[in-house]
């Protein structure tokens, strides 16, 4: 964790907001703050109103105008889902062009812009997204692609991100969105505190990239076998054998074996060489050479790496180096 370091996280709140869309991620966010993660949170409103009334017809008060604000690298601006006949409406983008100006020059400043569900209409009418990749709720593909054709549309991904962009695809999405980024900023290890504080997990597809196998296979409530994980996740450069494991656990390795592989459906050792091998690629990917991203990994050849990215990946290190 980047301890010293303070992020801000701004959560705007438009007309006709989806709940999920804001609460999933602002209480992560919230959460993190209980685990130590210096972050200030902030509601913000579209306009100078203090109050807003969400689709679902809750009122959410004490809001803090937009253009009270600058933003910088440091800082995340959640932009979440609206009702549909609101942004489709004639004039939308004209309407709210103060608002517009204002986030498209957050993005210059090198703010993080957020968007969930359909709030990556609101990213698009300030033509952030010409070029970018991004997502949206799957109901609006088609409308959302005829509206902006500049626009890089992904139909199959839950989460993308392109430089300081970040979309998700719909509602619960959000929540996938913020432990990505919390992950990005405190570690894997860190999010998965997060994620097992709240009883969630990732749903993100096996056809995601940005699949993360630190958050995989937590969707269980056993907290001996997610002790087991996070031990496996910090002490991948130690040489651990089931025996270490189970003692951790009060359990024998028997026992331990049986019960991992009935909540994860993977084995222990199968489990390891995914860490290990998501690990190398991270450690490669940064610069590191083939014999550290081994150490680091708890492997003891160079060999042994290879084999092991071939088989998972297939795929060399010298791949995955630039």
């Amino acid at each position: 964790m980047q301890a010293d370091t303070t992020y801000r996280a701004f959560f705007l709140i438009p007309p006709e907001v989806q709940l999920l869309d804001f609460a999933g991620p602002a209480h992560l966010f919230y959460e993190a703050t209980l685990y130590g993660a210096n972050i200030q949170n902030h509601f913000l409103s579209m306009s100078s109103t203090r109050e807003e009334v969400t689709c679902a017809g809750v009122s959410l008060g004490k809001l803090q105008p937009y253009d009270a604000f600058e933003l910088g690298p440091n800082d995340l601006l959640f932009i979440p889902g609206l009702e549909g006949w609101i942004f489709a409406e004639p004039g939308y983008a004209a309407k709210n062009q103060e608002f517009i100006l204002w986030l498209k020059n957050q993005y210059g400043t090198g703010a993080q812009i957020c968007s969930v569900c359909t709030g990556a209409y609101i990213v698009a009418y300030a033509g952030l997204f010409n070029g970018k990749n991004c997502t949206t709720h799957w109901k609006y593909l088609e409308d959302f692609q005829k509206r902006f054709p500049q626009s890089k549309l992904l139909v199959d991904r839950l989460i993308v991100k392109d430089g300081n962009l970040y979309s998700s695809a719909g509602v619960s999405s959000g929540i996938d969105l913020a432990l990505f980024i919390l992950e990005e900023l405190f570690g894997p290890v860190f999010a998965t505190k997060i994620a097992k504080a709240v009883v969630i997990y990732l749903r993100r597809t096996d056809s995601d990239p940005q699949l993360s196998v630190f958050l995989q296979y937590r969707n269980h409530l056993d907290n001996r076998i997610h002790q087991v994980q996070d031990y496996l996740a910090q002490n991948l450069a130690k040489k651990t054998n089931l025996e270490t494991l189970a003692s951790h656990v009060h359990m024998s390795p028997r026992n331990l074996s049986r019960l991992f592989k009935k909540v994860t459906g993977i084995t222990v050792g199968s489990y390891l060489e995914k860490l290990r091998v998501e690990r190398a690629v991270q450690l490669l990917s940064d610069g590191s050479k083939v014999s550290a991203a081994s150490l680091a990994c708890g492997l003891r050849s160079s060999n042994q790496l290879r084999t092991l990215l071939k088989k998972h990946t297939h795929s060399l290190p010298s791949e995955w180096q630039g």
